[in-house]
């Protein structure tokens, strides 16, 4: 069965291009150009991931987020302009899965929609379903100050929460694996866009940024992520 993907945006040229493009990967579509329209239909017939733009008119995607997990528990995906980190933020804080800023790939957008339907479709089929042919749940990782919950996708520090996006998670995970273990940019992009995406290997610099950034608004000596300039970052758990 195609998954279904809503795509909330007030640019109608946004809407076609990207439906067209998720109808071509095999999605099945359904467009709505403001925040109101698209609240009783998302929440009355759930699709299986929904991508809402955060600035529009009647009701912005921030708002609407709030209301649909009032009653739903859809994937989300914000799309952002760059200056928007505290809307990210916050989106975040309020339960988005993801976000990807603008001007965008269409090629990334749908690497992050397969990686979060991926991770969803993993948590359905855990052992907390009556299935006994369920694969058991990935084991919550643990490196000296850290935790995290792939089945949860749950992340703390010293028992603080950290919000991570699903690619931020992915490369976090990554390094803590293997602690002391430099990993390349390459091997990086490799565990966050799984579906032979392009991206530039300056991206995972900017993933680097914003995961330290936000473990330091939790801890302000936060330093577990070491650059080795010319090689990649390794995990320390000393």
């Amino acid at each position: 069965m195609a998954a279904t993907i809503a795509l909330v945006d007030d640019d109608r040229n946004i809407l076609t291009s990207v439906s067209i493009a998720l109808q071509t990967e095999g999605f099945v579509t359904r467009v709505y150009s403001d925040g109101e329209a698209a609240l009783k239909a998302l929440t009355e017939n759930p699709p299986d991931l929904a991508v809402l733009d955060i600035k529009m008119p009647r009701m912005d995607g921030l708002e609407l987020l709030r209301r649909l997990r009032e009653k739903v528990a859809t994937p989300v995906i914000f799309l952002t302009s760059k200056d928007d980190e505290l809307d990210e933020a916050l989106g975040l804080a309020m339960g988005a899965d993801d976000y990807i800023s603008k001007p965008f790939s269409q090629r990334l957008l749908i690497a992050r929609i397969r990686a979060i339907l991926r991770r969803t479709e993993a948590v359905a089929a855990s052992p907390d379903a009556a299935s006994d042919e369920a694969e058991a749940p990935q084991p919550v990782l643990e490196r000296g100050q850290l935790s995290m919950d792939p089945a949860r996708h749950k992340v703390t520090w010293k028992g603080d929460n950290v919000t991570l996006t699903v690619t931020e998670f992915l490369i976090l995970e990554t390094l803590a694996q293997r602690p002391g273990i430099v990993k390349t940019r390459n091997q990086l992009m490799d565990a966050a866009y799984q579906d032979d995406i392009y991206v530039d290997d300056r991206t995972i610099d900017s993933h680097i940024k914003r995961v330290r950034r936000k473990f330091r608004q939790v801890d302000p000596q936060f330093d577990a992520i070491e650059t080795l300039y010319g090689a990649g970052y390794r995990f320390s758990e000393e």
